[in-house]
């Protein structure tokens, strides 16, 4: 059963009902070092043809990210990052019929794109690296993504210490005056985590989509699944249906992926399967 947080949100004309589907959100790097396709899409008229296939292959959000945040990333300046996303973001809302996400934990960036159009903000520090960034959500009234993350990876108990850094970051928020209806949160998979403590969070992602609010899986060729099925970046595909599939049976509403079309098929057969939708049994078959 949907909490009252999770109850369906319309942005740019397009509704996520949680309750009917799995949203893909495809990522749109336009970097030239992101961690897994840096330098393919870091030109606006690339980036466009891109976005455009992923929407036609089933994505409902395009997440356009600057920066990259892969282990050991170079940060870059504010305005160099502005001036990479903001004239993709421009050319989106004019192409592109999809919901657009800014991929920053920076409060400049963020502002500089929700005012160039963008319609969310995904911020990996959860609001922790520059809490400005929860002012600039509240500002705009638009939805913010929050990313579990911290400095170093020493807990003392880990999957509670996890669940309070993540309540941290939604007080951060809720005291800024974002509404709980525009709050989604990211287990952070990967992140200040080793191999088995990611393992764990999938394991238990049922207690995080019980503290109420929409949660957003990013799994996408990640480490953990190479190093399960030790496989390269551009082998993880199937791995990185596999946990998307294990997640939205955990009652996560949003997958967050490189491969859109293949995850789209596989959370749209998961969710029949779930009930979400009555499947149509005049449908031709093609087997």
């Amino acid at each position: 059963m949907l909490s009252k947080y999770q109850k369906p949100l319309k942005l740019n004309n397009i509704e996520l009902d949680y309750k009917k589907e799995t949203i893909v959100m495809g990522i749109l790097n336009v970097t030239p070092d992101s961690f897994s396709d840096g330098g393919k899409f870091n030109s606006v008229n690339r980036a466009v043809q891109h976005a455009k296939e992923m929407v036609a292959n089933g994505a409902k959000i395009i997440d356009i990210g600057g920066e990259s945040t892969r282990p050991g990333y170079t940060r870059i300046s504010d305005e160099e990052e502005i001036a990479r996303v903001v004239p993709v973001i421009e050319a989106l809302l004019k192409e592109v019929p999809a919901i657009l996400s800014i991929d920053t934990y920076k409060s400049s960036v963020a502002r500089a794109a929700v005012e160039a159009g963008a319609h969310m903000i995904n911020d990996i520090w959860g609001a922790k690296g520059d809490p400005e960034i929860a002012n600039v959500a509240a500002e705009f009234n638009v939805p913010i993504i929050l990313m579990h993350n911290r400095e170093e990876a020493s807990y003392n108990n880990y999957f509670e210490d996890y669940m309070e850094d993540l309540q941290k970051s939604i007080d951060i928020v809720k005291e800024a005056g974002v509404p709980e209806a525009h709050i989604i949160l990211d287990p952070g998979i990967g992140f200040v985590k080793n191999l088995q403590q990611s393992i764990e969070t999938m394991q238990r992602l049922e207690e995080l989509v019980a503290m109420g609010y929409p949660v957003l899986l990013a799994t996408s060729r990640k480490r953990l699944i190479g190093t399960v099925l030790n496989l390269p970046l551009d082998e993880r595909v199937e791995g990185t249906a596999a946990t998307c599939a294990f997640g939205v049976m955990k009652g996560c509403h949003i997958v967050r992926v490189h491969d859109v079309k293949e995850v789209a098929r596989t959370v749209k057969m998961i969710d029949a399967l779930m009930g979400k939708f009555k499947v149509n049994d005049e449908l031709p078959s093609r087997h």
